[in-house]
């Protein structure tokens, strides 16, 4: 099972609601255990002859839901007209495909389906990231170089 796996399990026990699961095979055990806030504990441990210590993934924190000014309200209203192109891994994003060419896109620049828009960099392999929809960048998410989460935003895109 690789890490691919285990985030794609993770993912899918967030959304079932379990509370625990436990997976046992020949050489590893995995346990995911969720509490009612959301956050996710996962342990990992690999099954040797040899006693081995208990390798723990750090726990997420639960997001903090505060009551939405009336600012903030007003942006997610504005920004519900947008489709979000997100980080389809964990890595590192980049605007260019190296220092010294231009960015892939910029604020106003226009995508069709297929069009590279960025880069992220995962265990030194560098991954286009291609627009799933049409449209106009409206706004960048990620500041260059930044690290990126799995699903986590990147760019806005007006598909008008």
């Amino acid at each position: 099972m690789d890490i691919r796996d285990i985030q794609n399990l993770i993912r899918f026990v967030a959304k079932s609601g379990a509370t625990e699961v436990k997976l046992e095979m020949d050489d590893f055990k995995i346990t995911i255990k969720t509490t009612a806030e959301g956050a996710q504990e996962v342990q990992y441990m690999p099954q040797m002859n040899m006693q081995m210590p208990q390798m723990m993934a750090p726990q997420q924190a639960a997001p903090v839901a505060a009551a939405p000014s009336a600012p903030a309200a007003a942006a997610a209203d504005e920004n519900a007209n947008y489709i979000t192109i997100k980080s389809p891994m964990i890595g590192t994003f980049y605007r260019k495909p190296s220092p010294d060419k231009p960015t892939f896109v910029e604020v106003g620049s226009t995508v069709s389906k297929g069009t590279v828009v960025c880069v992220v960099e995962a265990m030194k392999l560098f991954n286009e990231i291609e627009s799933e929809i049409s449209g106009k960048i409206v706004k960048v998410l990620v500041d260059d170089a930044s690290p990126v989460e799995f699903d986590q935003p990147l760019f806005l895109v007006d598909p008008s």
